[in-house]
């Protein structure tokens, strides 16, 4: 059937009017559906017919599907919360408290569908993967606040790097044993790796 012939959900009762109500009823209707399908699964069409607007709205207030989709991640998720909570409290203990948290958005049932299309975006279109980067190091700066460490970039990135490959094994392609040992067990493992990247000397 194509999209055209498909008939959208029914406006939910009750979305305010205006340009911040449309906003919002764009981002709640881009979460289902980037949820459901995926990034490409999830087009614009449909998501307009979601919210109940005009699809011209949507490029209106957030350009094209990437930058929608990076606004959802942002505004209608707790990934880039949960990940900067991670950052806050003791250093001895941040490499442990990421992990868990990175494992926590991934096993989720309300986060882990937007986590995997976050990704999967990431590594087929560079414009997402811009935005997901920028989203992502926007956080650590925050959490870190004025830290002039001149290598904080490249811990970020490797960081980043880590945990995108850890997931990309155990969650979305499958290999062994990443994907056999226990949750507790992995932390233990990539704990100690994430505190290095982010508080020990690199060189």
């Amino acid at each position: 059937m194509s999209e055209s012939s498909s008939n959208p959900r029914k406006r939910a009762p009750g979305r305010p009017s205006g340009d911040g109500g449309t906003r919002e009823a764009i981002l709640d209707a881009a979460r289902s559906l980037f949820g459901e399908r995926g990034f490409e699964g999830a087009s614009l069409r449909a998501i307009a017919g979601e919210a109940g607007v005009d699809p011209a709205m949507i490029r209106h207030f957030f350009d094209d599907k990437e930058g929608l989709f990076a606004a959802t991640i942002a505004d209608r998720t707790a990934i880039p919360e949960r990940m900067f909570a991670a950052f806050l409290g003791p250093r001895d203990d941040v490499g442990r408290r990421l992990a868990n948290a990175y494992l926590d958005v991934w096993e989720d049932d309300e986060t882990g569908p937007m986590v995997k299309a976050m990704v999967r975006t990431a590594l087929t279109s560079p414009k997402s993967a811009d935005l997901v980067r920028e989203l992502i190091q926007g956080k650590v700066a925050e959490s870190v606040g004025e830290d002039t460490d001149p290598e904080l970039p490249l811990r970020i990135a490797l960081v980043g790097t880590h945990l995108l490959g850890l997931a990309t094994a155990r969650y979305l392609i499958g290999i062994e044993p990443v994907t056999r040992i226990e949750r507790d067990d992995l932390v233990e493992v990539i704990a100690p790796v994430l505190k290095r990247y982010l508080t020990e000397p690199l060189g």
